[in-house]
């Protein structure tokens, strides 16, 4: 239905059953359009960047630092979870308020106040889409971790090797597949974010998920809508199939 409706015409908010091309001419032919798919493929992957790596020495100190704490860590993890993304969305809007426990803090530390762009830009949106999405990233992490057979590492040290050098040669590949999957859940879902950058951003930096959004309820462009939304399903299908593509590589270079 999706992709007949992007193909269709509109016209008085109503949807013109009238087979066209005219939907995807606006889309390939319209800069705002690619602006914004363009920056949403960019804050997702500067949120992959981030969330692995906060996550994964989060993911690897539970594994071999705090066991005793692990069940608690995890129930924490898990109530990350649980909380509203609307309320944890409105938090980030307190906390980097000109009066929020931000600049509080840093008064208190004798810094500077944060900038009053801050609040209301991208980077704000990111904070707020690596603070959402932050577990996903050291749950897959945490499990690739601790499925490691601590013998390997005990075999390399009998080798002579460094701590650093068994991280580097047997740890951090063996934990591959672990990042990989964390990065690509954390890519589709920042594909998708909208709560964000319409409460984060002030609706000055939109993303593909409130365009779309904006293009179905606001706008009432149907097949406009559905196209927008074509293309997003097919940049997350690409990335899962390149993803999956590069263990493939991985996994027969092993053999």
């Amino acid at each position: 239905m999706t992709i007949a409706l992007s193909f269709q015409e509109t016209q008085y908010y109503q949807v013109q059953w009238v087979w066209s091309l005219t939907t995807w001419t606006e889309i390939f032919t319209t800069y705002y359009y690619w602006k914004i798919l363009f920056n949403t493929v960019l804050m997702s992957l500067a949120c992959v960047g981030l969330c692995a790596m906060i996550g994964f020495p989060i993911a690897y100190a539970l594994v071999t630092r705090f066991q005793k704490w692990q069940a608690t860590i995890k129930i924490l993890l898990v109530f990350a979870f649980l909380t509203d993304a609307v309320l944890k969305t409105f938090g980030w809007v307190v906390f980097l308020d000109q009066t929020g426990p931000a600049n509080f803090v840093l008064n208190f530390l004798g810094l500077p106040d944060l900038p009053d762009w801050v609040i209301y830009s991208r980077v704000s949106v990111l904070f707020g889409m690596v603070y959402t999405l932050l577990p996903f990233s050291i749950f897959t992490i945490y499990l690739s971790v601790d499925m490691i057979d601590k013998n390997l590492l005990r075999a390399a040290y009998d080798c002579g090797a460094s701590k650093f050098r068994a991280f580097y040669e047997v740890t951090l590949p063996l934990c591959k597949n672990g990042l990989m999957a964390g990065a690509l859940l954390v890519f589709v879902l920042s594909l998708g974010s909208f709560l964000e950058p319409k409460v984060l951003g002030g609706g000055k930096n939109p993303m593909a998920a409130e365009l779309i959004r904006q293009t179905f309820e606001t706008r009432i462009n149907w097949p406009l809508g559905s196209a927008l939304t074509i293309v997003v399903i097919s940049i997350t299908v690409i990335t899962i199939l390149l993803a999956s593509r590069l263990l493939d590589l991985g996994q027969g270079r092993k053999k």
